[in-house]
């Protein structure tokens, strides 16, 4: 509930590159962030500022001024909020510091805290106050770098993992300390020494939300290359295995979808790295005598002749993979390369701009039916069915999610069925199959 009351208070004031735990931004628009910085803007090196135990050192009494000075005004919830991080733990105690581990209420405050110092970096460049106003920010940031001796900076953050970009060693440098010391003195955390520094991609790499990235010449110009990191090959290669034992001492259906998930669920995150087939070639080899030796007595090994629609619509390729009854187990050497995308940044549930960037793939036809919608004079007991009804009908833009038929024609037929409905007290689902309601 609490969620639900402050997160469009905060979203409407977070950072517009802040990636972590937030509506409409994921891991793949954070990497995509970066590859831009580096490809286009050619920032190439990387200032790493880790925050020691940054979930169990926040400031209380910060995060509660913080909140303040974000929006939410209501004295009572601060107090509440300030009881919820103060409840007990069993062995521990109260603690006086930190966020509750697995609280629903944590990755928005940990949002709230580390706000301070997106701003805060935003201000030094990206934001500046010029006197004139320019067009495109293009232009503003040439005449800074004309002008002025500001150090150029862009941070990307995934919750409390974050780099901060620029051009140069020495400003790197200099941005580094002068990141640890707002940390220390207005955030009231540490840094940890060992993992924090600053690197020059042209000569090593840098791990960033379970990638590797390291930048290489090519033609006349550098470009980003990423990899999946070592670590993350590592707790590949070990879960395949376990799920591979699991299938050979019990070769159940449950056993093999949960391998089928595994993969396709490390195929879909880390399709986005540009050298992602050579990473998963090289995790299938180590893996190859493995599963060989292993499931060879419980299946056949072959090419698939007719695998169902999943297997085909993600795995195209003629790779052989063995077959335990009648599934297929995912392999694991076969991935799609995906190009990664930049999506407006201004997108956002809580703000008129943000909704109007949402709105305009819309149809006017359906934007006029919605409002239909909102207008009805259908008295709904249960007001979640409401809401999640114009919801439903904008993320479709008014087609069936079965036939993919447009039903705009049927909208008055459909609010005059749940009338009845209503009236009879009947709970009914009305279905939109081929043009015709049931």
């Amino acid at each position: 509930m609490f969620k639900q009351v402050l997160e469009p208070i905060c979203e409407a004031k977070f950072y517009k590159h802040s990636y972590g735990f937030r509506p409409n931004r994921s891991v793949q628009h954070a990497m995509a962030r970066s590859m831009f910085l580096i490809n286009r803007s050619k920032l190439h090196y990387v200032v790493d500022v880790d925050i020691k135990g940054f979930f169990d050192n926040v400031n209380h009494t910060k995060l509660l001024s913080q909140l303040y000075t974000i929006g939410v005004k209501d004295r009572r919830v601060l107090a509440i909020i300030g009881k919820m991080l103060k409840a007990p733990i069993a062995g521990i105690g109260v603690p006086n510091k930190g966020t509750p581990q697995g609280g629903i209420l944590s990755p928005l405050l940990s949002n709230v805290v580390l706000n301070d110092l997106d701003q805060w970096i935003a201000s030094q460049w990206e934001e500046f106050p010029t006197k004139h106003k320019y067009s495109m920010n293009g232009d503003k940031y040439s005449a800074l770098r004309r002008t002025s001796k500001l150090k150029e900076m862009y941070i990307v953050r995934y919750a409390d993992d974050f780099k901060i970009f620029s051009n140069d060693h020495k400003k790197a440098w200099k941005i580094f300390h002068a990141v640890k010391g707002y940390i220390n003195n207005h955030l009231k955390l540490e840094i940890s020494p060992e993992k924090s520094k600053v690197t020059n991609l042209r000569k090593r790499s840098s791990e960033f939300l379970g990638f590797s990235i390291r930048v290489i010449p090519k033609k006349h110009k550098y470009v980003a290359k990423t990899n999946v990191s070592r670590k993350n090959k590592k707790r590949i290669k070990q879960s395949a295995k376990e799920r591979i034992k699991k299938i050979q001492a019990n070769p159940t259906w449950q056993n093999i979808m949960d391998y089928n998930s595994f993969v396709l669920g490390v195929h879909q995150y880390f399709a986005i790295a540009t050298h992602v087939n050579i990473d998963f070639a090289e995790i299938a080899y180590a893996l190859l005598i493995t599963t060989y030796n292993r499931l060879r007595t419980k299946g056949a090994y072959e090419v698939p002749r007719s695998p169902p629609y999943v297997y085909r619509k993600f795995y195209r390729n003629r790779y052989k993979t063995f077959k335990i009854g009648k599934h297929y187990l995912y392999p694991l050497r076969d991935i799609q390369w995906k190009m990664l995308r930049n999506f407006t940044q201004e997108i956002c549930d809580y703000t008129t701009i943000g909704r109007e960037y949402l709105y305009k793939p819309l149809n006017s036809s359906i934007g006029t039916e919605l409002q239909e919608l909102v207008n009805s004079t259908l008295v709904v007991s249960n007001l979640e069915y409401a809401d999640n009804r114009i919801s439903k009908y904008s993320m479709q833009r008014g087609k069936c999610a079965i036939t993919f038929s447009l039903h705009r024609k049927y909208i008055v037929i459909t609010l005059y069925l749940e009338l009845l409905v209503e009236r009879m007290n009947l709970k009914i689902l009305l279905l939109y199959m081929n043009g015709h309601i049931y």
